[in-house]
């Protein structure tokens, strides 16, 4: 199998199909759920997306260890060719590490305008011209909408599409009629896309709450492997 063939026959296509192909630039969504059910596998399998289309992606990371996210990458570029007899693997995934920058920060200490000019630099000042910035572990408060309105004016000057994850927590309920995390009630608005992950018997389900200008969507339904944090091909 060649790379394009690999691309178009990805279970992430299926997503990315449910809301008209995907983020536009200057367009940002979020992936929120309780701890543990897939948001980073998510990120990286839509990253590993853009990164098979020979697209430049930028991955921010609020975590303690980037080794995990690099694992992350590494376990699912691998289930991903697992069986696909993916031509010049070794290539593909130099094109991989060669188009993808990490960045972590530490959330404490540092202010929003900082971290974009760190983005900026990289983008403009360091010649690496990310179409995508993927943002995971970034810990929301409710007070945070002059943080993300700042995000998003920055992502629209320089044409970029963002994906962030965003961890609910508290008492039930975590989210509104719309299915909408009350953590983000007072600056949903902002983001385009929302898509929610739950639980269920045998699978976690990846839900959109919203799409650009409509809630609760009639969309196809998506599945998580519970095991492995895929989203399953239909």
């Amino acid at each position: 199998m060649v790379k394009e063939e690999l691309v178009q026959r990805s279970p992430v296509r299926i997503f990315m199909n449910s809301i008209h192909g995907g983020l536009r630039s200057g367009e940002m969504a979020v992936i929120a759920s309780p701890s543990g059910l897939g948001k980073t596998s998510v990120l990286v399998q839509i990253a590993l997306d853009k990164l098979l289309q020979s697209k430049k992606v930028i991955h921010v990371s609020f975590t303690q260890h980037t080794d995990y996210v690099l694992a992350w990458y590494e376990d699912i570029f691998d289930e991903f060719i697992k069986k696909k007899n993916l031509e010049n693997e070794q290539d593909v995934k130099n094109e991989i590490v060669k188009n993808r920058v990490l960045m972590k920060f530490n959330q404490q200490g540092i202010s929003v305008a900082q971290i974009i000019r760190s983005l900026k630099a990289m983008i403009t000042d360091g010649g690496f011209n990310a179409e995508y910035v993927i943002v995971d572990g970034y810990a929301f408060s409710p007070a945070d909408r002059d943080r993300i309105a700042a995000v998003k004016e920055f992502a629209k000057d320089l044409g970029l599409a963002v994906w962030y994850s965003c961890t609910v927590k508290g008492e039930e309920p975590l989210y509104d009629k719309r299915n909408i995390p009350f953590l983000m009630k007072d600056y949903a608005d902002l983001f385009d896309v929302i898509v929610v992950l739950e639980p269920k018997q045998d699978h976690i389900s990846l839900t959109v709450s919203r799409d650009r200008d409509v809630y609760n969507p009639e969309h196809m339904a998506l599945r998580l492997d519970p095991k492995t944090l895929l989203i399953l091909e239909e």
